[in-house]
């Protein structure tokens, strides 16, 4: 990095400024050329392409999360806003090649099975390039047959495994341990993890890092390769899982969502009342109750479970929902799994944390679902 890129990055006055620009151009405008040259322009006033891909692209697209989070964005929106994002990564790696390779193995970076949200990964390995690395990105929702198969096949030095979703660890879980097993280490990155890396660690991932940043400069200094035999079974890791109830659950999980929703209908007039819409997405909510409820069972981890409900809490809120409306969904589930002390004590932390959210004001915000 050249002296006069370093005072542009810690000047940030650049970087702001295209901040700015990338914003109005990508998510107000929708205008793809536009944020294209917001991007190379900076480039060509010297700043770092590591900095606009984290700094800028990734800022951006956090804000993104955060509007769409209190309402002010639609899905729809967020989803031109970070198709616009990935195609002005692909054209500033045209516009600002990395330099030549200068490690030894090939990183394979990629998300973990289910996971869709694939810009995260992608700029840790534009990052990764950048750095000299050679990078092999496989994208989004690679099953782990198939991750599994290609390592065989390209034997990189490291593994870089990517998961926004905590209901994606037990999945995460299965492609840590069986690279591991083919000896491949294995870097863990992204909220799914936690933001102290509590979920990397007991899912036995050979490292963690907090951003791209971080994993850019774990994999700077490169990973040791597992010992052979050193990978365990699922049950060795997670003793826990002997009591089933997270199989129990994952096998439940459309009758629980059913019956909850038929019960809802049954105890509140307002739910009777739905339109086909409404009664559609209060389904997706209770499934991801379920699902986050299941990765809670799978990690003995309440927090994953309570965040999540006082993240649904203000999300309802900002679109006009008092967050009240899930403690009857956690009611049902309750007597559903009246059988599962785990998952009782789960259900039990939850309802709590929404109450003792229920004390902040509502965030304005338009009419929506449950």
């Amino acid at each position: 990095m050249s002296e006069t890129t370093i005072a542009v990055a810690s000047d940030g006055t650049l970087l702001a400024r295209t901040r700015d620009a990338l914003w109005r151009a990508a998510v107000r405008d929708h205008d793809e050329d536009a944020a294209a040259r917001a991007l190379f322009a900076a480039l060509d006033e010297g700043a770092a392409a590591e900095d606009l891909l984290l700094d800028v692209i990734g800022a951006v697209q956090r804000s993104v999360g955060e509007a769409w989070a209190a309402g002010r964005l639609t899905v729809a929106q967020e989803h031109a806003a970070t198709a616009i994002h990935e195609r002005v990564i692909a054209a500033m790696a045209h516009r600002a090649p990395p330099p030549p390779s200068r490690s030894v193995g090939t990183v394979t970076v990629a998300c973990v099975d289910g996971e869709w949200h694939a810009l995260p990964a992608r700029l840790m390995a534009e990052v990764l390039r950048h750095r000299g690395h050679r990078v092999d990105f496989l994208g989004a929702h690679v099953p782990a047959p198939h991750l599994i198969a290609h390592l065989h096949r390209t034997a990189p030095a490291a593994l870089a495994l990517s998961s926004s979703l905590p209901t994606r660890l037990p999945a995460a879980h299965m492609a840590i341990t069986a690279a591991q097993a083919v000896g491949i280490p294995v870097l863990a990155g992204g909220a799914a993890f936690g933001a102290d890396g509590r979920h990397a660690r007991l899912l036995g991932a050979d490292a963690w890092a907090p951003d791209a940043r971080g994993a850019a400069d774990v994999l700077d200094l490169g990973l040791a390769v597992p010992a052979p035999g050193a990978a365990r079974l699922t049950v060795d890791d997670l003793p826990h899982l002997d009591d089933q109830e997270y199989t129990l659950v994952l096998r439940d999980r459309r009758d629980l969502v059913r019956e909850t929703l038929r019960g809802l209908e049954e105890r509140l007039p307002a739910v009777r009342a739905y339109t086909d819409a409404q009664r559609e997405r209060t389904a997706e909510d209770l499934a991801h109750i379920v699902d986050f409820l299941g990765a809670a069972l799978y990690t003995d981890d309440d927090r994953l479970f309570t965040d999540f409900l006082v993240w649904t809490g203000d999300v309802l809120e900002a679109r006009g929902v008092p967050a009240g409306v899930v403690d009857p969904a956690l009611v049902l589930l309750r007597e559903q799994l009246k059988d599962f002390p785990r998952a009782l004590a789960l259900l039990a932390r939850g309802r709590a944390a929404l109450l003792a959210r229920a004390s902040r004001p509502p965030v304005p915000g338009p009419a929506s679902h449950l």
